[in-house]
């Protein structure tokens, strides 16, 4: 699904995604490598599966897409380097010519010498492209007036009520009048539920496809 903000196209993915056609460039949003490795040092069974399937998820969208530039828009890493972390360096090596832009998150605490290691680019607070500012949370910081922010850090979703008035929550993108709100990328996050204004746009993430709510 297309969508054009401040003359930019956005193409949204149901795998929770946004790829920029202009730019090459694909971003995701709190991908929380070594959440799961840090709730089973805490004792916490957690699935030791989750930041592989997370990866692999991602490369089916980088296939798809074949862009120069994959940006994070923040808490790419949950905690420090653990066992989780240690999965995305033998998947990085796959991906030695992909540019990768991390914007820093609230959870993003590793060394500087860490990120150099896996041929990442820190931007902190944000990342400026055309008309568009990635920035984590909106709170670290206003962009300039005539740039649209696109933020991560909520893990937004939305519930639909159904014809038999069930109650289904799903992950979705957020579009307001001055910021959008990206939907977490790992599947293993909470899910924030955003409460739509006049004129806000919200693309809920169903299992097959995205549906404008």
């Amino acid at each position: 699904m297309t969508i054009t903000i401040k003359g930019e196209h956005l193409i949204l993915d149901k795998d929770r995604s946004i790829y920029l056609p202009e730019h090459a460039l694909l971003a995701i949003s709190d991908l929380h490598l070594g959440k799961s490795a840090h709730f089973r040092k805490a004792g916490l069974q957690v699935p030791a599966s989750i930041a592989l399937g997370d990866l692999n998820r991602l490369s089916f969208v980088i296939k798809k897409y074949q862009p120069k530039t994959l940006l994070i828009n923040g808490d790419m890493f949950h905690h420090d380097v653990n066992t989780d972390v240690d999965v995305f360096s033998t998947w990085r090596k796959q991906y030695k010519e992909l540019h990768i832009l991390l914007v820093k998150g609230n959870h993003d605490k590793l060394l500087k010498a860490d990120y150099a290691n896996f041929g990442i680019e820190v931007c902190d607070p944000k990342f400026s492209i055309g008309k568009l500012c990635f920035i984590h949370d909106q709170l670290k910081g206003e962009p300039q007036e005539e740039l649209y922010s696109i933020t991560g850090h909520l893990h937004p979703g939305i519930t639909i009520i159904g014809k038999a008035k069930q109650r289904l929550k799903f992950p979705c993108f957020y579009f307001g009048e001055k910021c959008a709100v990206m939907p977490a990328f790992s599947l293993f996050t909470g899910i924030f539920n955003i409460k739509q204004k006049l004129n806000d746009r919200i693309f809920a993430i169903t299992p097959d496809r995205l549906i404008e709510v």
